[in-house]
């Protein structure tokens, strides 16, 4: 079993105008973890959460995207997505 890995998040340049100027109240770090672990990542970190809080995913995996896509269309989080120059996708979701 994988656990998530929780982290101090580090400084990435996403550019100006990142989504979020607020910390996030949880963080995951899901670089390096391919399909389908980044959304199972997410929705574990999600269930610790009451609604209005928000979860910071990282992963490096793009179908991530599309993934928490999905997870906004059935579970009503709202998810905004930013990739930085590295290929690191930033995911800001929101609970419902």
């Amino acid at each position: 079993m994988i656990k998530p890995v929780y982290w101090a998040a580090p400084k990435m340049d996403f550019g100006d105008n990142s989504m979020t100027s607020t910390q996030p109240d949880k963080q995951i770090d899901a670089r390096g973890q391919q399909c389908p672990m980044p959304l199972l990542m997410a929705k574990r970190g999600l269930r610790e959460l009451e609604p209005g809080m928000v979860l910071e995913l990282l992963a490096t995996d793009p179908s991530s995207a599309r993934d928490l896509q999905s997870l906004q269309r059935l579970g009503g989080h709202k998810v905004e997505t930013e990739v930085s120059e590295t290929g690191i996708y930033r995911h800001t979701i929101t609970k419902a």
